[in-house]
């Protein structure tokens, strides 16, 4: 059995007992495992496609305090997998909608909210009042500056991440257990992994993950069963399949490890290489290698031989172009440059920029000196040029 959070119990209410009947008849939550619950704490960061089922279990579990982290608002395509929002939420602040359906889902927890940007200023200053933090960020410097708290603080990480239809779990940053370094101790090279808004994702996919990062947390307040403590936990949706890999403490791990050298939050955009000073090197490299959207069409309305060549996939294709682009989608172009005219002027788009970029320099690397990339890719040409054709 796991070891309990909470110790200090209070009472129940009448109408919490009947709302929580289903828990009270099982012994192994019964009136203590509930009280338990009722005094417990989870801190969410963010109200996105895990947050989103997380904080409404946890919510409709009983949880008495539930404290989300977010500041950003609800948009169009948040709605295929962040089920705590709702169409007429789109505008609002993500952190106002999620306050009202949890509220609506349990009247009697607390809701506290906190419209910021976790950073190394406030995490440890946020973390300290709760009992589990979940995880439920979508990039590497958080996911570290949050693993990185946790650890500092004692507090356990109910840990999640998804991608396309593939999501992971774990519980990090126990006393006994290994934390996200361990598993992970570098992050990966800048824009080697696609986010999720440049590689998609299943919109159930994050209800499966968020609902096993609830139930840990369930399980760390409560005492009960096996929390996913040095267990990996993998699942694949297209197959339906779950695999579990075994983790280990490192004793060499430079924030829980025997001799630690992380002993305070640091820069954690720095230390995942996209930091202030990375952005400055790139906007210096490719200040005359860009061409906007506005200049794009201008050129092309004066005739001008100008070749775009579109480095998506053949689904984002088929969602909205601009007229004259061909498709070389960005694996294939190292065997596929050879269809282009290395004396012809090329214009390399994508959907944001990041990928045409990636080609744009390939290009130049195979001798290619006559190649821009288009700034701020499709959505930019439809901000500025063609608001007609849909966003993704």
């Amino acid at each position: 059995m796991a070891t309990t959070i909470v110790e200090t119990l209070p009472e129940l209410t009448n109408d919490e007992i009947i709302r929580y009947s289903r828990h009270l008849i099982m012994p192994e939550v019964g009136m203590d495992g509930q009280r338990r619950l009722k005094a417990g704490s989870v801190l969410c960061i963010g109200a996105g496609g895990l947050g989103s089922p997380a904080a409404m279990y946890l919510a409709a579990a009983g949880v008495g305090r539930i404290g989300i982290v977010d500041f950003d608002v609800v948009d169009f395509s948040n709605l295929q997998r962040q089920i705590i929002h709702g169409t007429p939420d789109v505008g609002r602040s993500k952190l106002a909608s999620a306050k009202d359906r949890l509220a609506a889902i349990n009247p009697h927890i607390q809701i506290e909210t906190f419209e910021t940007a976790l950073s190394s200023e406030n995490a440890l200053q946020l973390f300290e009042p709760y009992d589990v933090i979940l995880d439920g960020t979508d990039n590497f410097p958080t996911r570290y500056l949050t693993n990185d708290a946790c650890v500092l603080l004692g507090k356990p990480n109910a840990y999640g991440s998804i991608f396309r239809f593939e999501g992971q779990a774990s519980v990090f940053a126990t006393k006994d257990g290994p934390c996200y370094r361990c598993l992970y101790p570098e992050p990966p090279p800048p824009g080697l992994v696609p986010s999720c808004a440049e590689g998609g994702v299943l919109g159930v996919l994050p209800g499966v993950i968020g609902v096993i990062q609830a139930t840990e947390a369930i399980k760390l307040i409560t005492g009960i069963g096996e929390p996913l403590i040095g267990r990996f936990l993998i699942y694949d949706a297209l197959r339906m399949r779950f695999r579990e890999l075994k983790l280990r403490k490192d004793p060499e791990c430079p924030v829980c490890g025997t001799h630690p050298t992380v002993t305070r939050l640091i820069d954690y955009e720095q230390f995942c290489g996209i930091g202030p000073a990375a952005e400055t090197e790139v906007v210096t490299q490719n200040a005359s290698g860009e061409i906007t959207s506005v200049d794009l069409k201008a050129r092309l309305d004066r005739g001008e031989a100008v070749r775009i060549i579109d480095v998506r996939e053949p689904n984002e294709f088929q969602i909205n172009r601009i007229p004259g682009a061909e498709l070389i989608p960005l694996g294939d172009l190292p065997r596929r440059y050879a269809e282009l005219d290395p004396e012809q002027e090329l214009v390399m788009q994508c959907k944001s920029g990041i990928r045409s970029g990636k080609a744009a320099d390939f290009l130049r690397s195979v001798g290619f000196k006559r190649v821009l990339n288009l700034k701020g890719g499709i959505l930019d040409w439809i901000d500025k040029v063609d608001p007609s054709q849909p966003k993704y």
